[in-house]
C-alpha cells in the first residue's frame, strides 16, 4: 500500500475516499451483472492513481437489540456473544463448536514492520484500528456447547490457550490439529473433552517470520485423513518486499500427517483462506484475496478449484494471464502457465470463510454450492463485501450470481456493526458465522434445520 500524505491532514482518518488519477475504459459489462462477478467476469482496465482509495467501514459493534439480516425464509440468532475477536469456527463430530479467538501476531526484530514502516505503517495501523483489527491476539480456542438444543451455546470453556495467532483447525480420528501462524500443532483429543490437557506435538512449520503480512493459516484434511492442506498468504501486495520474502508463500501446502513432511501443492494464490472438498467431484476449492491498488473494480477476489502443481499468477499476473506491469522484473514463463480462477466474487470483498452446503436443510436454493464469508473492502470507493453469500453450483462448477445469505453488517452511514469471517455447517444443518467485530458467532437456520428437542 502506498503512503497517503492526505491522511496527515485528516485527524479522524475519515472513511471518505481519496482517489485521484485516471483510468481507461474497459470492456462493457452485461446489463444487470455486477462488475467482476461470476464465472466469466469482464475485467476493466487498471486505474493509475497517485493516491490509492482507502475506505474502510469503522467498527462500532452491535447494540443488544441488533443483529444481521438473513435472506427470506431463514432466521439468524446469536449462538454466542462476548468473544474476543473470533476469526474461525470448526464443528466437532459431537456438535461442539470451536472458535479461534485470534489476531495478527506481535512483530519483533529489525524486519518487523518492513511492509508497513514509517508514515505508511502508522496510517495502516490507524486504519486497522478503525476496522476493529487493532486488538491483541487472545491466542486461544474456545469450545461452545449447546446442551439443550435451543440454538444457543450454554457451555463455554477454554479448549486450548497460549497459542500463536491460531486460525485453522481440523480433527482426524483422535488427533486435533491447529494451524498457528508459524506452524501446525497436534494435540490428543477424546470425544467430549471441553479442554485439551496434553502438551502439543509440532507437526511442521509454516512460512511466517517478522514481516508475516498475511498471518492467517487455514487447515483442512484430505478425505482419507492421510494429508493436511494449509494455506499461506503472501508477504505483500505485489512482492514489494522482494521475491525472496515470498518463499513458500502465496500457496497451499500439502502435509503428510504421519511424518510432517510437506510439499508445495499449488502456488500463485495471493492470500488463500477457507478450503473445502466439493461434494460429488471431490476437488479441493479455496477462496482467495487478490491484489490491491488497481482500481475500484480490480482485481476480483475469487473462488476456485485448486489443481495439484498449478500456478495462479501472483504476483506477475492476475485472473489468469493479465500482466501486472507494476511487478518487475516480470516472469513471462510463469505468466504463460497461470490458470484463471473458476469464479469471481467481486473486487476487494475479502473472502475468508468458505463451506460447502450439506443438503437442503437451509433452503432448496442453498443445497448445492458454497457459502462464503466476505470480510469486506478497504481499497474501494463503494464498500463491498461485509456479508455472507452463497455461490450456486451445477455439475460441479459455480454458476450464475451469488445469493446474499446474511447481510446488515453495515449501517446506513457505512459503519461496521460486524464483519463475517469463518463459516461452518453444524450437525443439524445450520450455518455458523464468526463475526470478529461483533465478537460473536451467528447461527442461521431454515425450515429444514433439525431440532434437537
Amino acid at each position: 500500500m502506498t503512503c497517503l500524505p492526505i491522511f496527515l491532514r485528516c485527524s479522524a482518518l475519515a472513511a471518505a475516499v481519496f482517489s485521484f488519477g485516471c483510468s481507461m475504459a474497459g470492456p462493457a459489462q452485461a446489463p444487470g451483472v455486477p462488475v467482476g462477478v461470476g464465472p466469466a467476469p469482464v475485467l476493466p482496465a487498471p486505474e493509475k492513481n497517485l493516491i490509492p482509495t482507502v475506505n474502510i467501514a469503522p467498527a462500532v459493534g452491535w447494540s443488544q437489540s441488533q443483529g444481521p439480516r438473513a435472506m427470506a425464509g431463514l432466521t439468524v440468532t446469536a449462538f454466542a456473544s462476548g468473544l474476543d475477536h473470533p476469526r474461525w469456527v470448526y464443528v466437532l463430530p459431537n456438535g461442539d463448536v470451536l472458535v479461534a479467538e485470534s489476531n495478527k501476531p506481535d512483530k519483533q526484530g529489525q524486519d518487523a514492520d518492513k511492509d508497513n514502516k514509517g508514515i505508511k505503517g502508522w496510517v495502516m495501523g490507524k486504519v486497522m484500528q478503525r476496522a476493529g483489527a487493532g486488538v491483541a491476539s487472545a491466542d486461544r480456542i474456545t469450545l461452545l456447547r449447546d446442551t439443550n438444543g435451543d440454538g444457543v451455546a450454554d457451555v463455554r470453556s477454554v479448549f486450548v490457550q497460549n497459542l500463536h495467532s491460531p486460525f485453522g483447525m481440523v480433527l482426524v480420528g483422535n488427533d486435533f490439529y491447529v494451524a498457528n501462524t508459524d506452524g501446525v500443532l497436534r494435540f490428543a483429543y477424546t470425544e467430549g473433552q471441553t479442554t485439551l490437557t496434553g502438551a502439543p506435538t509440532p507437526l511442521t512449520d509454516l512460512p511466517a517470520g517478522n514481516i508475516n503480512h498475511h498471518w492467517t493459516k487455514s487447515l483442512i484434511a484430505s478425505p482419507d485423513g492421510k494429508k493436511l492442506y494449509a494455506t499461506v498468504g503472501s508477504n505483500s501486495n505485489i512482492a514489494e518486499n522482494g521475491i525472496a520474502a515470498e518463499a513458500g508463500r502465496a500457496a497451499i501446502w500439502e502435509i503428510d500427517r504421519a511424518s510432517g513432511k510437506k510439499r508445495l501443492f499449488a502456488s500463485g494464490l495471493r492470500n488463500p483462506n477457507g478450503m473445502g472438498w466439493a461434494p460429488g467431484t471431490g476437488a479441493l476449492w479455496t477462496v482467495v484475496n487478490e491484489r490491491d491498488e488497481l482500481g475500484n473494480d480490480l482485481v476480483p477476489d475469487y473462488l476456485t478449484s485448486v489443481q495439484d502443481g498449478a500456478f495462479y499468477g501472483w504476483p506477475y499476473s492476475y485472473y489468469g494471464q493479465h500482466v501486472d506491469v507494476r511487478v518487475q522484473p516480470q516472469r513471462p514463463d510463469l505468466v504463460a502457465k497461470a490458470i484463471a480462477p473458476d469464479y469471481a466474487l467481486g473486487s476487494h470483498v475479502a473472502p475468508l470463510g468458505m463451506a460447502f452446503a450439506q443438503g437442503q436443510a437451509l433452503a432448496p436454493q442453498l443445497a448445492n454450492g458454497a457459502f462464503v464469508g466476505e470480510h469486506g473492502s478497504w481499497n474501494r470507493k463503494e464498500l463491498n463485501g461485509y456479508k455472507v453469500v452463497f455461490v450456486p453450483f451445477d455439475k460441479g462448477q459455480p454458476v450464475g450470481l451469488p445469493l446474499d445469505v446474511l447481510t446488515g453488517f453495515l449501517s446506513e452511514d457505512g459503519k461496521a456493526f460486524g464483519r463475517p469471517v469463518g463459516v461452518a455447517i453444524d450437525p443439524r444443518g445450520a450455518l455458523l458465522v464468526a463475526d470478529d467485530v461483533g465478537n460473536g458467532v451467528w447461527r442461521v437456520t431454515g425450515p429444514g434445520v433439525a431440532s434437537a428437542r
